[in-house]
């Protein structure tokens, strides 16, 4: 039977040595003196060791820290508390879930540090998470924790996950005294739901901003691609006086890296060394993967090397980092080590060797990893990964049999997308393979495709072919259909600032200045080429 325990904590000095236990035998040394001791029927004297143990992120002391529970004669909410919140740690949500049931069975009441764990376990937990978790809420209500900032940040996470933000914004309005952490939450749910305006309009209004909320509209903006804004809004931060935390140096790493802003990607690595920052794994792997974008693969393998363990990230920015540097032998090589090192490869890894094997045209090493993705590795292949062995078939001009690959391992052209059938149109126009080119532009026609890529390869490839007719045929469907090709973009860095220019796009500052300059450099070339013949 179940007893609620007293609340009547005795101090043990045996209690201070747990904040320095990291191993099972010292866990159980400890648990042995208290069971000892005549503290073993107060439930405040064994929660602090259960909850040391049930929250680790050791999977020995967990598993020691059930079999305690299980055993307990006297339990309270704390050590209830405990063990939700490490079925959560450990990704079991429905023992968490099953856990707080129990709880209930045997009389105790929630309180409000039962419930944002609890509510964690709803979002973890798959097809049935919105169901469970409005449940949940209703107990929130019921409990009278309605109110609670910590809870209605757990609920407004909760249902900005499940694209329901109209809940969450229903939530975050009735609560009269606004924390950080509500606000913070509420910009970080409309940013993941890609609603920038509105993540940007509370952020612009919030009364108080922490690191935390720096960082959830950095990554909001992250995600929509608009990198120098997340660079704009890191200034301002600075400028504001709020310390960066790990997750803020991500956002701008990511930023640095898509940009090419190797300067300001070098600042954020020295100062992520000095707050200790670069021992963090999810750092480290921005690091590799901004050095890599920035050209600087030595960098990128130094940071990548200083990982202690790595894990499949870390393994995939690397491989594509000299994948995209044009070292295909060392991407292989470096998956070969991957898979030595017992690190599961996963579908970005295989689109990173594929991709690897395709610029530096290994066929024979391509097709042999792609037949080894389902049998050896498990990884079902994707339309990404069908798209890479079109691409690698393609450019090393095996047309025909590209095209049988997509008709007969794929099921047509239908099941592709730009992806697949684009880099076929490109390598017909390339190698002159009008017949190739012809068929997949006739099926593509019949799906009623509006990709305007592909209407202009293929335009480009009947014009170059002397196929008038039909080049007349496509630019007559560009024009109808109104498509208009998305204009090339260079960025560039300069003493610290990012510039980015536009195709055809003269608003910039300075453009008169660099028309000119580039005329010059134009004119020198054609001079050099007169005096040449």
């Amino acid at each position: 039977m179940i007893r609620k325990g007293v609340i009547n904590y005795q101090s043990n000095p045996l209690l201070s040595l747990l904040k320095k236990c990291r191993t099972l035998n010292q866990l159980k040394q400890i648990h042995a003196h208290l069971l000892k001791s005549h503290l073993p029927g107060n439930p405040f004297a064994i929660g602090s060791l259960l909850s040391l143990a049930a929250t680790s992120s050791n999977p020995s002391l967990f598993s020691h820290a059930c079999l305690i529970f299980q055993n307990l004669s006297h339990r309270n909410i704390f050590i209830y508390n405990s063990m939700i919140r490490g079925y959560v740690i450990s990704q079991a949500p429905v023992r968490a879930i099953l856990c707080y049931l129990n709880m209930l069975n045997f009389g105790f009441s929630a309180n409000n540090y039962t419930f944002p764990p609890l509510i964690k376990a709803c979002n973890i937990l798959g097809s049935t998470s919105k169901l469970i978790g409005c449940l949940v809420h209703a107990h929130v209500v019921t409990s009278g924790f309605d109110e609670d900032p910590f809870v209605v940040s757990a609920l407004i996470e909760f249902y900005s996950l499940n694209y329901d933000m109209g809940t969450a914004r229903t939530l975050f309005d009735r609560i009269p005294k606004r924390d950080v952490v509500l606000w913070t939450a509420m910009v970080d749910g409309y940013g993941k739901m890609g609603d920038i305006e509105t993540a940007r309009t509370l952020f612009e209004e919030m009364p108080a901003r922490n690191a935390i909320s720096w960082s959830a509209i950095m990554a909001a903006y992250s995600r929509v691609g608009d990198f120098k804004e997340v660079l704009c809004l890191f200034r301002r931060m600075q400028e504001a006086g709020i310390k960066p935390n790990e997750s803020v140096l991500v956002s701008i790493l990511t930023a640095c890296a898509n940009l090419g802003a190797l300067a300001q990607g070098l600042w954020i690595h020295s100062y992520a060394k000095l707050c200790g920052f670069d021992s963090n794994p999810i750092l480290a792997t921005a690091l590799v993967d901004m050095y890599s974008k920035c050209g600087c693969v030595d960098s990128a393998l130094s940071t990548f090397h200083g990982i202690p363990s790595k894990d499949t990230g870390a393994w995939n920015a690397m491989i594509s980092g000299v994948a995209m540097n044009g070292d295909a032998r060392k991407s292989l090589e470096l998956f070969n080590n991957m898979v030595s090192n017992g690190t599961q490869p996963t579908e970005t890894t295989f689109v990173a060797v594929l991709t690897a094997c395709t610029h530096a045209r290994l066929v024979k090493e391509g097709l042999k990893l792609f037949g080894q993705m389902s049998s050896n590795y498990g990884v079902e292949p994707q339309l990404e990964h069908y798209g890479c062995l079109v691409d690698l078939m393609a450019r090393a001009g095996m047309l025909t049999e590209a095209e049988k690959f997509i008709e007969e391992k794929m099921g047509g052209l239908g099941r592709g997308d730009a992806n697949v059938w684009g880099p076929l149109l490109g390598a017909c126009r390339t190698y002159g393979n009008i017949e190739v080119g012809n068929r997949v532009w006739r099926k593509l026609a019949d799906m009623g495709v509006a990709d305007c890529g592909s209407h202009v390869l293929s335009y480009n490839l009947y014009k170059e072919s002397g196929w008038d007719m039909e080049a007349k045929r496509v630019r007559r469907l560009i024009s109808e259909a109104g498509m208009k090709k998305k204009p090339g973009c260079s960025i560039i860095e300069v003493d610290g600032t990012v510039e980015e220019f536009l195709a055809g796009d003269l608003s910039h500052s300075q453009a008169p200045e660099i028309c000119r300059t580039l005329d010059s450099l134009f004119n020198i070339g054609s001079l050099e080429n007169y005096n040449g013949a």
